[in-house]
């Protein structure tokens, strides 16, 4: 297994993807078919040029954080136990080389982009047009605010910063790199700092950081 690199264990998928019949699934929470969703993801990183198979083959052997997502897509959406199995052995395959660890049936909606190394709880509900850089923590507390993050949409989450709890994180939202937040976030909203602190913003301060939105 040490002597496969990335780029076989991707051309495997794409081969067990071509014997599979899946393409028709839907989201038990979108209704988008699968093929569509995973297109959105791309079009986050190149615009209209993500319907060009050169382009998706391009991003699926070179891009890691796009290759994970793709094995997330496929697996969440596949109805049979066999089916879902391989594709979560896709996703673990990539996750030790890569450090992303997003677990299958978690619930992220269209249009999401990530870089590096990330953990998410299961359990966490993310909206559409989402960024996650590298080092980012989203999971669940107990006490107070116990449970696991709601995040509504065009949120943008800055290297190393940390959403934990059962905390709803409104849409248009900034989150600093570094910022700590376990306290609910209003629309259009600015996190800064570790205790974390709100600034408040007329207009959504997202919008020059979330290219290729999915309206």
């Amino acid at each position: 297994m040490d002597n496969f690199n990335g780029s076989s264990w991707g051309y495997i998928a794409l081969l067990f993807d071509s014997l599979q019949s899946e393409t028709n699934s839907l989201y038990e929470y979108k209704r988008s078919s699968m093929n569509e969703i995973i297109k959105s993801d791309l079009y986050r990183y190149v615009g209209k040029t993500n319907s060009s198979l050169l382009v998706q083959l391009r991003y699926f052997f070179f891009t890691p954080g796009f290759r994970y997502i793709y094995f997330f897509r496929k697996g969440s959406l596949a109805r049979r136990r066999i089916i879902r199995l391989l594709w979560h052995f896709f996703m673990r395959m990539c996750m030790y080389r890569t450090g992303i660890q997003i677990p299958l049936g978690t619930r992220i909606g269209e249009g999401f982009v990530h870089f590096g190394h990330i953990v998410i709880n299961p359990n966490t509900k993310i909206g559409k047009n989402f960024n996650i850089s590298q080092g980012c923590l989203i999971g669940n507390s107990q006490g107070k605010h116990a449970g696991t993050p709601i995040i509504g949409d065009n949120v943008c989450m800055n290297a190393n910063s940390i959403i934990i709890g059962g905390v709803s994180i409104g849409n248009n939202v900034l989150i600093a790199p570094g910022a700590f937040i376990n306290f609910d976030v209003p629309d259009n909203s600015i996190v800064i700092g570790n205790p974390g602190k709100i600034v408040e913003r007329g207009e959504s301060p997202t919008s020059k950081y979330i290219v290729n939105p999915i309206l």
